[in-house]
């Protein structure tokens, strides 16, 4: 997916706030999880979500205030409950921006860890099976 970099994603330096690439990543999920036929709304009306275990990120070169960045996401790993993310994000001139990577679990409306659905998992285990 792209995003154009507004005045709001900047700091105080003209660069985009480090904060923001959190926003960027969350969006990126939900395009991938879409593309996947995953529809997060739908899990959530059912009873299950996806929340944030762990968050790593790379900053390797800064974006600024009108670049137009890619956001990459593919799954690279599900066991169970637990969804592994991978992102590059690079600049419209292809220049590495940042890498990142997302630990999701799936929980009940509870908050206790939950296997999704045989259908969802299947789906995640086949992207995640891509890509290896």
């Amino acid at each position: 997916m792209k995003i154009r970099i507004h005045y709001h994603h900047t700091d105080c330096g003209g660069v985009v706030y480090y904060a923001n690439y959190l926003k960027f990543l969350e969006e990126g999920r939900t395009e991938c999880l879409d593309a996947l036929g995953v529809s997060v709304k739908a899990l959530k009306d059912a009873g299950t979500q996806f929340v944030v275990f762990r968050q790593e990120i790379d900053y390797k070169h800064p974006a600024y205030y009108n670049d137009v960045l890619e956001v990459k996401t593919w799954i690279s790993g599900f066991t169970g409950v637990r969804t592994e993310f991978l992102y590059e994000i690079k600049n419209q001139d292809g220049r590495l921006v940042s890498r990142a990577k997302t630990v999701l679990v799936c929980v009940n409306q509870y908050l206790e860890p939950h296997a999704p659905p045989d259908d969802i998992a299947a789906k995640l285990q086949a992207a995640a099976a891509a890509m290896r």
